[in-house]
């Protein structure tokens, strides 16, 4: 497959993602792209990180592997690659701008490869998911991820190939931020293992997590409310 095939299939796949002709899911898809939606799912797993952590250093530890992965998945996406290749976002490409579905207000700027957004949420989700190691919460943080990711193609400020290689990095840069927290911590934490039904191998009570997907959950349910409430 050629460069011009690939992309073309590239645009295929935003077309088909892209938008929609319902303003109550232009509304939704509005509030959930937003960084500010997510504050309170932040402030949920900076407790269970508190709660489960017994000492200052485990917690300055954990906090900081967590902001440590982030700083590279938005430093390689911001600071060097979309500079570097300078392909334009979906909104301000003429090649395919005047076939989008847009919201109005939402058009991004900047460059678009990668997205930093999709690598952003992919690199909380995986890090906090080998720090916790729960299914269920796994799988709560994965379609997070995966739902900020859909939400750049439906506004039409991305590329598919943009959001999946940006999950893809965000997903490295948190292994990387992950093998320097469990390297540390085993030499600040004496070993234990955890055999209690009501924590995980990893020592994370199942209590504060169900606290941390509560607020994923009524976050999700407040944005769609919302979403009601604007759209009327």
């Amino acid at each position: 497959m050629d460069w011009q095939a690939f992309l073309g299939i590239d645009k295929a796949l935003l077309l088909f993602f892209n938008g929609s002709d319902s303003l109550f899911l232009d509304q939704l898809i509005s509030l959930l792209t937003s960084g500010y939606t997510w504050i309170p799912l932040y402030l949920a797993l900076f407790y269970l990180v508190v709660k489960n952590n017994e000492t200052m250093a485990q917690i300055t530890l954990t906090v900081g592997c967590a902001l440590l992965c982030v700083v590279l998945a938005d430093g390689l996406a911001d600071g060097i690659v979309k500079p570097w290749v300078g392909r334009l976002r979906p909104v301000n490409d003429p090649t395919v701008a005047g076939s989008l579905d847009l919201v109005y207000g939402l058009y991004g700027t900047g460059f678009s490869f990668f997205s930093a957004h999709a690598a952003n949420t992919m690199a909380v989700a995986v890090f906090f998911i080998l720090v916790v190691r729960n299914r269920v919460f796994s799988g709560f943080m994965v379609c997070w991820s995966l739902l900020n990711g859909y939400t750049r193609l439906y506004l039409g400020v991305h590329y598919p190939s943009d959001v999946i290689v940006g999950f893809l990095w965000g997903a490295t840069s948190a292994l990387i931020a992950y093998l320097i927290y469990a390297y540390i911590y085993k030499r600040i934490t004496p070993a234990v293992n955890y055999i209690s039904s009501q924590y995980t191998s990893t020592g994370y009570s199942l209590k504060d997590i169900d606290v941390v997907l509560s607020v994923l959950v009524y976050t999700l349910v407040f944005v769609l409310l919302s979403a009601l409430v604007i759209f009327r």
